[in-house]
């Protein structure tokens, strides 16, 4: 097995005991007996208790976009936690400064909210959809008693607090936790902005905000057209309804732009967006970025967050922000992801039986089967591939960003001979 130079193995008697220990964690995860990911280097995984390399198409669920074990980061990292590591919201803190400014400047340059004003720094992604409904709440309570719901879409995930989990559809989250927040209407974002609009209308005085997500991630890689989105923001502004896109996915250079909704024409951009996962490349840390519009509803203690902004965490987020928000860098993305569509294009065209669909943006990239390919994910992981599922049958392609053109054909290579294997 390829050994990497520098990186650190556990002997024999931790991996031994840490494979010992899964009787105390809680049961909310389904993951496999006979995999513990000890390491990793750039795209590739390692099991040393099981001596297996994988090729990781999953990025941790689309957050190690500049690779597992980037050096850059690890050094920030060390440097950081030798200078200052948490001070707290009481005080300004240089790094917690450098990184809002640093997403302001790069989201208007490179073609995102073209009003960006403000940045909120928080820890993760929930916590970043919990301040922006917080934010659109607020915003709609100015403006009337009774206007603080909140619309959301069907297939959508938006995270797991009691906030964030009362504006994701899904029922197999929601059911068992009774009553969420109330105030919350589902819309199927399928549907004609006539109809849209008429429901946006008739509830204007009720409606604070609307959330989407640009490229809806869990629910299956479901790129959202533009000419809904474009429609979706002039409903809203009609009606004093405040715009929130989910980015905590899609965004950071995933779709090949550094936000999905800079895709979009500047009037259809949202007044509030977060962001999460890829920001921290695995370090925990957030954002909710707001226009000027919403941040004049805000006053002091309306929020707030403990970790949020710390300078450890502001420190990898600028190198981040700098790495991800080069539009050389995010044109490769664009390169990179259109390769891997050809080939599972070609793949679809030889399995058209059993693969139904293929749509995404740059390396966020979904490949429907007509089953759940359970047996397929299984048969990956023991070839030397990691990848994933969304919504009820597509399998995800969310690697590192900065996976090599080798690395790429190595994993589809594993991912051809599995789907021959299990459907040939």
């Amino acid at each position: 097995m390829l050994r990497l130079r520098g990186t650190s193995r556990l002997s024999s008697r931790q991996l031994k005991n840490a494979i010992g220990s899964q009787e105390f964690q809680v049961t909310t995860y389904a993951r496999p007996d006979d995999l513990l990911i000890t390491r990793g280097k750039g795209s590739i995984l390692y099991d040393d208790l099981h001596n297996k390399k994988f090729v990781d198409f999953t990025a941790g669920i689309a957050v190690t976009s500049l690779g597992h074990s980037n050096e850059s980061v690890s050094k920030i990292l060390c440097d950081q936690s030798k200078k200052l590591v948490h001070s707290s919201n009481l005080y300004y803190n240089a790094e917690c400064l450098e990184l809002s400014k640093k997403i302001v400047e790069k989201t208007k340059a490179l073609g995102g909210q073209h009003d960006c004003s403000k940045v909120f720094l928080c820890s993760t992604g929930t916590e970043a959809n919990e301040a922006a409904l917080k934010f659109a709440k607020k915003h709609g309570s100015l403006l009337g008693p009774k206007k603080h719901g909140i619309v959301a879409f069907e297939n959508s995930f938006h995270g797991r607090t009691m906030g964030a989990l009362s504006v994701t559809s899904n029922p197999k989250y929601r059911t068992p936790f009774g009553d969420l927040v109330p105030g919350t209407s589902f819309l199927n974002i399928q549907d004609e902005l006539s109809v849209l609009s008429n429901f946006i209308k008739s509830k204007k005085d009720e409606i604070a905000g609307l959330i989407v997500e640009p490229v809806q991630g869990e629910g299956g890689v479901f790129p959202i057209p533009a000419e809904k989105l474009i429609g979706l923001k002039q409903i809203c502004t009609e009606n004093d309804v405040v715009v929130i896109h989910d980015e905590i996915q899609c965004g950071m250079g995933r779709t090949g732009k550094l936000w999905a909704h800079a895709y979009l024409p500047k009037e259809a951009h949202p007044d509030i967006f977060s962001a999460a996962k890829a920001l921290g490349n695995g370090f925990p840390i957030a954002a909710t970025m707001v226009n000027e519009k919403i941040n004049n509803a805000l006053q002091v203690g309306d929020h707030g967050t403990t970790y949020g902004g710390n300078p450890l965490g502001a420190a990898v987020g600028c190198y981040v922000m700098d790495t991800i928000g080069d539009e050389k860098f995010l044109q490769d993305v664009v390169r990179k992801g259109s390769a891997v569509q050809e080939s599972l294009k070609k793949l679809w065209d030889l399995y058209p039986q059993h693969i139904t669909n293929l749509r995404g943006q740059g390396l966020m990239i979904g490949l429907e089967f007509a089953e759940a390919p359970k047996e397929l994910i299984k048969k990956c992981r023991d070839s030397g591939l990691l990848i994933i599922t969304a919504g009820k049958s597509t399998v995800r392609f969310v690697p590192p960003l900065t996976i090599t053109d080798e690395e790429i054909q190595e994993g589809l290579s594993i991912f051809e001979k599995a789907v021959k294997e299990v459907y040939g």
